[in-house]
């Protein structure tokens, strides 16, 4: 059984720093694309950034330079450094994935993609 489950999100200052993680269980890690997505009240879900085991990672445009998305494969666990955070980072941000196979230039980042979800992880950013 598949299961993710994220931590680390809640208040944060503009400017500030945040750490999300996300603990992966129940599926071959290693051939898995992750993925980190947000949402916003009234907004569609958006991919904020994806890896694969091997490395390559992308990037939402608005997150470049301030987020930095990395994977621990010995302990199977994904995490998402949130740096220079902004009031437009406060979302509810969900962990995911995906077998990767064949995304060797990096993973998508369309919600359709991933088949598992985690139950989210609340950031809330003030000014």
């Amino acid at each position: 059984q598949v299961q993710l489950v994220e931590s680390g999100g809640g208040p944060g200052q503009a400017g500030g720093s945040l750490r999300l993680s996300c603990a992966a269980s129940g599926f071959r890690w290693g051939t898995y694309c992750m993925a980190w997505f947000r949402q916003a009240p009234g907004n569609e879900r958006e991919g904020v950034a994806t890896i694969l085991s091997s490395g390559p990672t992308r990037y939402i445009e608005s997150v470049k330079g301030r987020f930095t998305i990395s994977r621990d494969n010995a302990k199977n666990t994904l995490y998402l450094q949130m740096d220079n955070l902004k009031p437009e980072d406060n979302a509810m941000y969900f962990c995911a994935a995906n077998a990767g196979s064949g995304y060797n230039t990096g993973c998508p980042t369309v919600p359709s993609f991933y088949n598992y979800w985690g139950q989210g992880t609340q950031v809330t950013v003030s000014s």
